[in-house]
Parts: structure tokens; sequence; C-alpha cells
């Protein structure tokens, strides 16, 4: 299959490699980073056995996408892409939180909120809400950054109470998350879609609060299809999807939450190839353009001219 599982490259100038749950990034001296989308997928925290043909392409390529057209909201990481499954870019200190924000009551809210809490994160939930709902205004609930295991559910006071982020760099990761938001949600509709929630990393370059990481794909972020919405919340029905959540709920419906002593249920080759259409599809609706799949050969030796040029590595 031309999927990438995990890399073990060595690329020029190269001091650590760092593989997460879903991309390989490669440090390069000290102020470089080759982040390479692989085809894992994770869910629950948990990297899930099968990989997604394209995933990592459809990923960067989103990604690449939303950060060049950003870049007038806050600056960001990325240099270039000289491959579709690689980004390169500047390295920054990350903050050890997630700004993650929603603009509809739904996936993880919703299940707190249909277990009976009223507060998520330190945000007060309105009573008689259905799930995907939106609410009043978008709320941002954060979480801290786990290297292993959970992210876990964090309030604005705790991070400050606990210094994990200055007030004041905080109060500036806030506005740049309502902002990016902002921007997700009228380019969404534009292409027939409603932007429910995402999630935004940032990092400190040389004293500047810059994006990292991915910015509105699947993985990062949720979306409903805008034709059908209204209709299916006034007669009780589920929204359709474009998100990794039809994974999560193919997971529960399976038997699996990622908690001790649950297995992971099998994917089979069709289901395997139903994942890859969804990311494909989306890709598609969110740039415009069509999708074209290219072969992962010659991933390291583009990455390495990129590198030469940008430094002489």
């Amino acid at each position: 299959m031309n999927t990438i599982f995990q890399t073990d490259f060595q690329f020029p100038g190269q001091t650590a490699v760092y593989h997460g749950k879903v991309r390989d990034v490669y440090s390069i001296h000290q102020d470089l980073l080759v982040m390479i989308a692989s085809d894992r997928i994770s869910a629950f925290d948990v990297v899930l056995p099968r990989q997604i043909p394209y995933k990592g392409q459809v990923l960067n390529g989103i990604a690449t996408t939303f950060l060049e057209q950003t870049r007038h909201i806050v600056p960001n990481w990325f240099i270039t892409s000289p491959h579709p499954n690689v980004s390169v870019g500047y390295k920054a200190l990350p903050y050890k939180v997630e700004m993650v924000i929603r603009g509809y009551l739904t996936g993880h809210a919703w299940r707190e909120y249909n277990a009976g809490k009223r507060m998520l994160c330190g945000v007060p939930l309105p009573e008689g809400m259905k799930e995907n709902d939106p609410f009043p205004e978008p709320i941002i609930t954060p979480a801290t950054k786990a290297d292993e295991g959970h992210d876990m559910d964090i309030s604005r006071e705790e991070i400050i109470r606990q210094g994990i982020v200055p007030e004041d760099e905080y109060s500036q990761l806030e506005e740049y998350t309502r902002k990016l938001y902002a921007f997700g949600v009228e380019y969404a509709r534009q292409r027939g879609l409603i932007l429910v929630d995402t999630k935004y990393e940032f990092g400190n370059r040389n004293g500047e609060i810059i994006l990292i990481d991915e910015v509105h794909t699947p993985d990062s972020s949720r979306y409903f299809y805008l034709d059908g919405y209204e209709e299916n919340q006034k007669k009780g029905l589920p929204q359709k999807q474009l998100s990794k959540e039809f994974v999560r709920q193919w997971l529960i419906e399976n038997g699996f939450q990622g908690k001790e002593g649950q297995q992971i249920p099998e994917m089979t080759d069709e289901y395997v190839q139903t994942v890859s259409e969804r990311y494909i599809h989306l890709y598609e609706l969110i740039t415009g353009k069509p999708f074209v799949g290219q072969s992962i050969n010659q991933v390291y030796e583009k990455t390495v001219e990129a590198l030469q040029k940008i430094r002489g590595l």
C-alpha cells in the first residue's frame, strides 16, 4: 500500500526525532523542523493498527492551505512543503496547552453535558441544550498537552495559577484562537460546511507567539454539512459529519473507548477504504481542488533538497 506508517530518516543537521501519534517530527539544528504526516490514525489517544491511505497527504494539504491563508491573523511556523506528506518550518518552544474552541455542543462536550455536567474547563454551559446545538457564542475549553496518554481538560484559571502559561501570553492565545476560528467558520460556510470545533497549538519563537502544527484538518477539527443542519436539529436527527468523530463513534459502537482492558476492534479493508474516501472528500470540499494522491517515494530526497535550499545543509 502507498502508505507511511513510521519513518526513520537521518537528515543533514538532524539533532532529534519525535514520533507522535500521527506525525514524525525531526529537529534540524536548533531552528528548523521537518514534520512528516504519516498515515497512522489515532482515536481516544490510541494509535490504531491500520493505516489510512492518503490520510497524511490530506492532512498536510489542508494544514498548509490554512497556514498560508491565516498569516494575516498570526505568524506561523510553516516555510515549505517539498512533498505532499511533508512540511518544513521554524522550530518554536510549544506552549503546554491546546487551545480548543467549540461553537457547538458535540463530541466530548456533549458527552460531558449528557452526563450531567454544566461546567467545562471553567466555562458554564447553558441548560436545555440538545446535542449539536450552537452555543450562544464559541467557548474556549483548553486541554493540557500530554507527552503520553490522555490530554486533560483544564480551565483558564488553572493554567494561569499553575504557571503553565503567563496570563498576558494566555490572553493573546485566546485572542488568536477566536480570530482563527472566526476565519475558519466563514471559510467553511462559503464551502457549504460548518466548522463545529477545532484546536490550535502555539509556540514561542524568539519571544514571538506563532501558530504551529496543523490547522482546520479533520484530525484537529469537526465539520458538519451546512445543508440540512437546521432540519436535522429540529427533527432530532444526527448531523452528517466530516471529521474523525465518525471513527470514534465506530469504535464506541464496537466496544472501544481507549479504556484499560478494551480491545481495539478489527478495521476491515472495506472500512479502511471508507475512512480514506471521507478524508479525501473533505480535502476537496475545503480546498476546492481535486485530490491527486502521490507516491510516497522520494519523501527523503525531496525533503533534503528543500533543506539545502533553506539553509544550504
